[in-house]
């Protein structure tokens, strides 16, 4: 019965994300695409600054090797960028591909691959924290499984958009994103039957993954906010921003409380 609430959570953890992330961007995208660029950089560092990273660092872990993990972490996301601009060449205005106006197309969307690394990673490990809430206590896990979600959902929409605008179609973002969403599935399964044994490796990939989203937030999306604009426009980012920090502060807030009514 266990397996099968692990498997129902994270399913829904993996794929509702997407399919609202798909619902709620796909008519207003192009009007709102930048103000979900500042959004997501806010879900992004507010993600692996406040949740992931206190929650790796909570563990029996020591410091030092985390922070190691996690310079390891940034210049794996920086090299596997490199190869990735290696490999595309450069993107050109004529190249065809349906990036969304307002970005500058050196800037935009370089970050695709090593989202979509981090996001498994990080869904994997979201899949095996949901396995152990369910194991430790049933009214954990449905408290763990709705606070992830909800804490997907405004991250898959940044996912897809840094997809998109990397020169994806929609079709393919969303197909990419799904596929990432299934690794909280495997995380579960794996979570359900080897979760003693893996609980020494947990916080050096959650670190893995913060270790990505600081990169796309820092390298990618940043500068794309960084031009000279006028004061209104200014103003609506560090707003947009601040609803992103917003946002993953609440849920950081209702995970602990609910791991506070847990024990």
């Amino acid at each position: 019965m266990t397996l099968l609430y692990i498997l129902v959570a994270t399913f829904a953890g993996g794929l509702l994300s997407v399919v609202i992330a798909a619902s709620l961007t796909v008519g207003v995208l192009s009007k709102v695409v930048h103000h979900l660029v500042s959004l997501s950089t806010g879900v992004l560092l507010g993600t692996a600054l406040l949740h992931v990273l206190p929650e790796a660092f909570e563990s029996s872990a020591s410091p030092h090797s985390l922070f190691l993990t996690l310079l390891a972490g940034l210049l794996f996301f920086f090299l596997l960028e490199k190869a990735e601009l290696y490999r595309h060449g450069h993107h050109h205005e004529n190249d065809h591909h349906h990036h969304h106006h307002g970005f500058d197309r050196h800037q935009a969307g370089r970050g695709g691959w090593s989202v979509l690394v981090g996001d498994s990673i990080h869904n994997f490990c979201d899949g095996i924290i949901i396995a152990a809430a369910f194991l430790t206590d049933w009214h954990l896990g449905v408290v763990t499984a709705a606070a992830i979600i909800a804490h997907e959902i405004p991250q898959e929409v940044g996912d897809y958009i840094v997809l998109l605008n990397a020169g994806l179609s929609r079709k393919k973002a969303l197909l990419y994103n799904a596929a990432s969403g299934l690794a909280a599935v495997l995380g579960g399964i794996v979570g359900y039957f080897v979760v003693g044994p893996w609980e020494q490796l947990f916080p050096y990939m959650l670190v893995v993954a913060s270790s990505s989203f600081i990169y796309v937030a820092v390298a990618d999306l940043i500068p794309q906010l960084q031009h000279r604009l006028p004061l209104r426009e200014t103003l609506a980012q560090i707003a947009w921003l601040a609803v992103g920090l917003t946002i993953t502060m609440l849920i950081v807030g209702s995970l602990h409380s609910g791991h506070g009514h847990a024990h």
